[in-house]
């Protein structure tokens, strides 16, 4: 399908776009905790994606896009950090509109009411101490926990070598933890310390 997109068959980049929208979209969704700035971020992918498909050589296209997408949104992060717009408040209402859904936790509706709330309150804590990560430490946690990527593809994507992957994966995956431990009675029991 690639080859056929390389060679100017539109209906061809078409289908790549339909098979990879959502995983870029969760990326950059992830990344900017924006729905509109992710939308935003995942068209401006497929667009650079489009321009530059001559130039990709091979390997995993799936990687291959999603280094296009993350550094859109470290583009984006740095010009947001240089005129920060968004509230705390508003990243807050962000996390609790998605609830459950975003972090893949589903809605059961059999289960009790205080099951169901404490679930939800407890993916909008991890949504909270996701974005609370620095970007280098989110971009990987978000590539290897939330989109389950091999080592090796988040070295490509980020561009890191594979002892700094390693090591802001793990350092996220601390700081998560320890961000989640002020909130111990949300967690299930096996997961408290």
């Amino acid at each position: 399908m690639v080859a056929a997109a390389q060679s100017g068959d539109l209906a061809a980049f078409n289908q790549l776009v339909s098979n990879h929208e959502q995983r870029v979209y969760n990326l950059a969704y992830r990344m900017l905790n924006d729905a509109e700035a992710a939308a935003d971020a995942t068209q401006d992918a497929f667009f650079q994606a489009y321009r530059a498909l001559s130039q990709y050589r091979g390997g995993s296209f799936k990687s291959w896009l999603l280094r296009i997408a993350s550094n859109i949104c470290y583009d984006r992060l740095r010009s947001r950090n240089r005129r920060p717009t968004t509230s705390l408040d508003e990243m807050i209402e962000e996390a609790e509109k998605v609830g459950g859904a975003d972090l893949g936790l589903l809605e059961d509706h059999q289960s009790d009411p205080v099951d169901f709330a404490t679930r939800r309150e407890l993916a909008r804590e991890l949504a909270q101490a996701l974005q609370s990560l620095p970007d280098e430490q989110r971009i990987v946690v978000i590539l290897s926990d939330v989109q389950g990527m091999s080592y090796d593809e988040i070295v490509y994507i980020t561009g890191a070598s594979l002892g700094t992957v390693k090591s802001r994966i793990s350092r996220g995956r601390l700081k998560i933890r320890e961000y989640l431990n002020k909130s111990k009675e949300l967690l299930p029991g096996d997961l408290r310390q």
